[in-house]
């Protein structure tokens, strides 16, 4: 990642301010990937329950509610990811 060019005897206050905008930014990504994924659920739940008859709203709904769990997956995994990058820069700061 790019962090690991980074010398960790060299985080001044403006680096570690930064580190905390970096943490708190990746924690307001996962909250929209969960907010999108939200959308795709009640979106797909609602033209499942709502037009069973409908051969293409009903399979409209089940793509919808697919995307939704794979939005949740990829932003629970894109978050796990910057977040552990994120630990290892810390730990090496504060060697």
């Amino acid at each position: 990642m790019k962090y690991q060019a980074f010398s960790e005897n060299d985080m001044t206050l403006r680096d570690a301010l930064a580190f905390d905008r970096t943490i708190l930014a990746n924690e307001r990504t996962l909250l929209a990937y969960l907010r999108s994924a939200m959308a795709l659920l009640a979106v797909g739940v609602t033209l499942i329950k709502f037009f069973p008859q409908d051969k293409i709203l009903n399979l409209t709904g089940i793509v919808m509610f697919i995307l939704g769990l794979v939005v949740v997956i990829m932003g629970l995994f894109r978050f796990y990811r910057i977040r552990k990058s994120l630990k290892l820069l810390s730990f090496k700061a504060t060697e």
